[in-house]
Order: C-alpha cells, then sequence, then structure tokens
C-alpha cells in the first residue's frame, strides 16, 4: 500500500473534504492529512490520521515519517517552506490560480504595494514571497481540479464525484445561487436586477446559499419588501453551516452560478474557466445539479448550460432535465481515475 501525505495548511478546507471523502475508499493508498487549526476544525473526519500543523513545523514533521508522494493543497503562503519541501520530497501541488503560479518576481513585487500592503509585505520578509515561482516550477506535479484547465504542464486531479441523493419535490421552483453573497468574485447585481423584473405567476424561491454582508445583505432585505408572494428569496447574514449547506443544495432544482468571468488574486488577473476553477463546478457534481452560468464562462460540459435571455423560462426546462451524474462521476470511477493519476506521480 502506498503511503500519502496531504497538506492544507491555509485555505482551501473543501478541497480537502473532497480529498478525504474519495480517499477513505481507496484500497491501494493509505493518506496522513496534515491541518492548520483551521482547516481541521471545518474538515469533517472519521477515521483519518490529521496532524495540526502549520508552516513552522510540517518539515520538521515530515522528517519523521516516509510517504511515497506528498500533495501540497494550496501554496499562497509559507513559500519558502513550500519550496524547501519540494526540494527534498517527491511532492505534488493544487493549482488554484495559473496566472499567479507563474508570475515573475518583478510582477509579485508590484502586486505587494496594490492590496493590503501590511499581510503582503509580511509574505515577502517571513514566508518568502518571491520563491512562488521555484516551487511551482520544482515540484514534481502541479495539478487542476477542473479537467478544462489541464494542459502538458497541469494534469487533472479527479476529487469530485456525485453522491446519490434523493431527488427533492419543492412546492415552489427553487434555485439555489450558492457561494459567498459578494460583488467580487460574482455578479449579484446582475441576479438582483433580473429577480426583481421578473413577470411570472408561478412560484419561485430563490435561495442565496452563502453568507451576505455589507452592500449585498442591504440590496438583499430591500428585495426581499418588493418581491411579490408568489416569488421567494432566502438569505443568510451569518456563515452556511455544513449541514444547512448541504440541506439547501438538495433542495435545489437548478443551480445558478453568475460568476464574475474575470478576477484576481493577489492583484493577477485570473479568469475562470481559463487560469481558474470555480467552486460551483464541485458543487454541481456532488449534488447532481445542472447549473446555469454566464454566456461567456467556456465549458464543454454538458451540465453547464449558458444563461439564456429569457432566465426563468430557462429554470423551467432545466427543473426536468436529466443529466446522468452517475454514470460519469459515480465514486468508483472517479476513484480509480484518482488513483491512477496518483500512481503516475509516484
Amino acid at each position: 500500500m502506498k503511503k500519502i501525505a496531504y497538506i492544507e495548511i491555509d485555505t482551501h478546507a473543501e478541497i480537502a473534504q473532497a480529498f478525504i471523502n474519495i480517499m477513505k475508499d481507496s484500497s491501494d493508498f493509505n493518506v496522513d492529512y496534515y491541518f492548520s487549526k483551521k482547516i481541521k476544525d471545518l474538515v469533517e473526519k472519521n477515521d483519518e490520521t490529521v496532524f495540526l500543523s502549520d508552516g513552522s513545523m510540517i518539515l520538521e514533521q515530515l522528517k519523521l515519517k516516509k510517504y511515497d508522494l506528498i500533495i501540497i493543497g494550496t501554496v499562497h503562503r509559507y513559500f519558502n517552506t513550500f519550496h524547501a519541501l519540494v526540494q527534498k520530497y517527491n511532492a505534488a501541488v493544487i493549482v488554484h490560480n495559473i496566472n499567479f503560479s507563474t508570475a515573475s518576481k518583478g510582477a509579485l513585487m508590484k502586486s505587494i504595494f496594490k492590496g493590503d500592503l501590511i499581510y503582503r509585505l509580511k509574505l515577502w520578509w517571513k514566508e518568502g514571497l518571491f520563491y512562488t515561482g521555484k516551487t511551482y516550477r520544482n515540484a514534481k506535479g502541479l495539478l487542476v481540479l477542473d479537467e478544462e484547465l489541464s494542459s502538458d504542464i497541469y494534469e487533472f486531479l479527479p476529487v469530485f464525484y456525485s453522491e446519490n441523493f434523493e431527488r427533492q419535490e419543492n412546492e415552489a421552483l427553487t434555485v439555489v445561487i450558492p457561494g459567498g453573497v459578494s460583488q467580487k468574485r460574482r455578479d449579484y447585481d446582475h441576479v438582483f436586477k433580473t429577480i426583481q423584473n421578473f413577470k411570472t405567476e408561478e412560484k419561485y424561491a430563490f435561495v442565496f446559499l452563502g453568507k451576505a454582508k455589507d452592500d449585498e445583505l442591504k440590496k438583499l432585505e430591500k428585495l426581499a419588501k418588493k418581491l411579490p408572494k408568489n416569488i421567494s428569496i432566502q438569505y443568510f447574514s451569518d456563515r452556511v453551516s455544513n449541514h444547512d449547506f448541504e440541506e439547501g443544495m438538495q433542495k435545489a432544482d437548478v443551480l445558478w452560478c453568475p460568476i464574475q468571468q474575470k478576477t484576481e488574486f493577489f492583484s493577477r488577473e485570473e479568469i475562470y474557466g481559463l487560469t481558474k476553477m470555480t467552486g460551483n463546478l464541485g458543487d454541481a457534481i456532488k449534488y447532481g445539479k445542472t447549473a446555469v452560468f454566464p454566456k461567456d464562462y467556456p465549458s464543454r460540459l454538458e451540465f453547464i448550460i449558458p444563461e439564456a435571455e429569457n432566465i426563468l423560462e430557462q429554470f423551467k426546462g432545466l427543473k426536468n432535465a436529466r443529466f446522468d451524474f452517475q454514470k460519469e462521476y459515480n465514486k468508483k470511477s472517479v476513484l480509480k481515475r484518482l488513483e491512477d493519476v496518483l500512481l503516475g506521480l509516484i
């Protein structure tokens, strides 16, 4: 049996959770997990071996065990630590922002002064920001979680599979918009305006499944007072728990994912579907839901549907649409593909 270490001491708890969920059925691999306290508190664990870690501890911890492969879940901090790690061990890195991962020292230097200056100076002085490029280049493998981002350089790591949820019947056609309610990465202004202008006598329910705050929260409160009785909205002013998120996603007849085409990471432009994956893709696969994306989102996947002019009619048509997620994304077949990728990295 091959031995793997999976490290997530920064950001992406949801990816760590997906890796745990699928790998617990593997008979070919045994995985140890190294999580920061923040990640450990967010992840649901059963019999997994989990070690509490951080940027100052991880190299010493890895000395104590022998692994065939180390997977680093995120390299957005602790660049000097991860640079030392990829030089010493057979390690692969999950890439979340391709343009950031290839940024030159000069570009990174300019970015320091474009955002949270104190935090970015800390990354430079204490965490080796300028090792970013070397860390990614020296890794034995660069992994992406969206197959359409894969290439000769970036290998697809399949971790998302469809769970067998029982389909629910709703009194109102239920449209779920998953993710934090912020204009920064999704076009919520478009969503609010569209809902406000709906003309229909049929029942619709729109669920904003993520924390809303500041201007977006005020706009939702205002919108709720204007809508007719047959159109309802639900939103959350606090962090949505895993239980509430799962419950909300299972109720969805269709997902609405108003992703902004362009976003930024560390003041570097990233483009969803081309240099960056959206978490909504994993949501659609996990819960087996057809998803409406903006027209300019590049995807060949059958369950990703470009937004139509008459979106109300589109939602109605998609309510009974059936994409066979279990055929392509059942756990057994996704795990086999994942194990093949992991074996190829060893």
